[in-house]
């Protein structure tokens, strides 16, 4: 099943991610080993967009938040078990 966005086709979470965005999500988070004038572009160019685009920073809490509330299960959160023998001191820094 192939699935579009508009005319782009989205394949993988960070297809979604640009498409939600508008741009790649490397723009706004940078990339491992990126020069200091690599990273000086990128935040000149994410600076230009938010420059054109000022409502872009609430837009997207607004996905964000629309995905939370469509999407509760994305937190549930499941307390693991401990080991048997293992309590847990009440105590700051003392093992039972």
């Amino acid at each position: 099943m192939r699935t579009y966005i508009g005319r782009q086709q989205a394949i993988s979470s960070a297809d979604f991610a640009e498409l939600a965005l508008g741009t790649p999500p490397e723009l706004w988070l940078g990339v491992d080993g990126e020069s200091d004038d690599e990273r000086a572009a990128r935040e000149a160019a994410a600076r230009d967009i938010l420059a054109e685009n000022p409502d872009l920073p609430d837009d997207l809490v607004r996905v964000a938040a629309r995905i939370i509330e469509d999407n509760p299960d994305l937190f549930d959160v499941v307390p693991l078990a401990r080991p048997a023998g293992r309590r847990r001191s009440s105590r700051k820094g003392v093992a039972a």
